[in-house]
C-alpha cells in the first residue's frame, strides 16, 4: 500500500467573496465575517475573510473593465503599465497577488476557498483546477460525504495544459464554490445558507488535516471540460434562439446526440449535433451571454486520488 501524500498545516486560509460584484452570497458573508469571524475559526487555524472586487460590489456589476477571476495568468500579473492607464481589475488583481500570493511562491498562502453564485442550475458545484490537486480534490470528497442537502459535483474547469487564472491560484492550494440557481445582484437565504455550510465543510476537513488525520484513498468521478457551446446566431451576430426548455435547470445531466438543446422565437426546435454524448454545466448562465457560451460541454471522468494525511 501506498504512504499517504503528506501535508503541512494549513494555518494561512483565505476566504474571499465579490470576485464578481453581483454574485451576492459570498459578498453578504464576507461583509458580515469582517465584523464576526469567530464563524472562520478552528482550533488550529482562523480564516481571513477577504472582498476581492470592492469597486464591482459597490456598483453591483460583474466587474469594472475586465473580469477579475480571469486575471491571474502570469503574464497579466507580470505586465508593466503604469498604474492610472491599468485596467481597474488588473490593479486589483496584483494588489491581490501581494496580499496573498505572489503566485508560485513558497511565501503564497496556504489554501483559497473563493465563494461564487450562478443563475445555473449548479447545486453546491466545487471548481477545480486539477484532479492532481489531491488536497482539493480530498476536500471535494469530504463535503460530498458530509453535505447532502444539494448536489456536490466537482468541475475541472481547465482546458488541456492552459494556466490557471483564478483567483485561488495565487495561493498554494484553492478551489471555488459555485453555487446556484441565483440571480445576479439578488441574495437567496436559501443559497446563502447552502453556501455557508459547504464552507463549513471546508474549514472543518482542514481543521482535521491539520491535526495529523490520513483521509484514505478513493475513486473520485469529477466532470472535466471539454469545449464551450456558443447560441445561434445571426450573420450579424445576434442570438437567433434560445435554451430549449427541455435542457433548462439540467446541469450535470447526460445529453445525447440528437437531443433539443435550442428553441428559436418561432419555435423550432434545434438539436445537439455532437457525436458523443455529453454533460453540460453552466447552463443558461447570466454572465456568459457577453462570453458567447450558452453552456459548456464536459465528460465524467473517473479518477484514483491517493491518500493524504497531515503533518503536525
Amino acid at each position: 500500500m501506498a504512504s499517504p501524500v503528506l501535508f503541512k498545516p494549513l494555518t494561512r486560509v483565505v476566504v474571499t467573496g465579490g470576485s464578481h460584484g453581483n454574485e451576492m452570497s459570498g459578498i453578504y458573508l464576507v461583509k458580515h465575517w469582517l465584523k464576526e469571524p469567530l464563524e472562520l475559526r478552528r482550533k488550529t487555524f482562523s480564516a481571513t475573510p477577504f472582498l476581492a472586487n470592492p469597486r464591482a460590489v459597490e456598483k453591483c456589476r460583474r466587474y469594472i473593465d475586465q473580469d477579475l477571476n480571469r486575471s491571474f495568468k502570469m503574464d497579466v500579473l507580470s505586465t508593466t503599465t503604469n498604474e492610472e492607464d491599468e485596467l481597474y481589475e488588473v490593479t486589483r488583481a496584483k494588489e491581490i497577488n501581494q496580499l496573498y500570493g505572489p503566485k508560485g511562491s513558497v511565501q503564497a498562502c496556504d489554501f483559497m476557498i473563493d465563494m461564487h453564485n450562478t443563475t445555473s442550475n449548479m447545486g453546491g458545484c466545487l471548481i477545480v483546477d486539477s484532479p492532481d490537486n489531491y488536497l482539493a480534490m480530498h476536500i471535494a470528497n469530504y463535503v460530498q460525504k458530509n453535505y447532502t442537502l444539494a448536489k456536490t459535483p466537482v468541475y475541472l474547469y481547465k482546458l488541456g495544459d492552459e494556466e490557471s487564472y483564478s483567483i485561488d491560484s495565487i495561493c498554494k492550494c484553492g478551489l471555488a464554490l459555485e453555487v446556484g440557481p441565483q440571480p445576479q445582484g439578488v441574495v437567496r437565504a436559501d443559497i446563502l445558507a447552502r453556501m455557508r455550510d459547504l464552507l463549513s465543510c471546508v474549514l472543518d476537513f482542514i481543521n482535521l488535516l491539520n491535526q495529523g488525520t490520513t483521509f484514505p484513498a478513493f475513486e473520485a468521478e469529477a466532470y472535466k471540460l471539454l469545449a464551450r457551446e456558443d447560441y445561434p446566431r445571426s450573420a450579424d451576430g445576434e442570438i437567433t434562439a434560445i435554451v430549449h426548455p427541455s435542457l433548462q435547470d439540467k446541469d450535470f445531466l447526460l445529453l445525447n446526440p440528437g437531443d433539443p438543446i435550442f428553441q428559436t422565437l418561432d419555435g423550432k426546435d434545434i438539436a445537439y449535433g455532437g457525436d458523443t454524448p455529453v454533460y453540460p454545466v453552466f447552463i443558461n448562465e447570466g454572465a456568459y451571454y457577453e462570453k458567447k457560451i450558452a453552456f459548456a460541454k464536459t465528460e465524467k471522468l473517473a479518477f484514483s486520488i491517493p491518500a493524504i494525511q497531515g503533518q503536525m
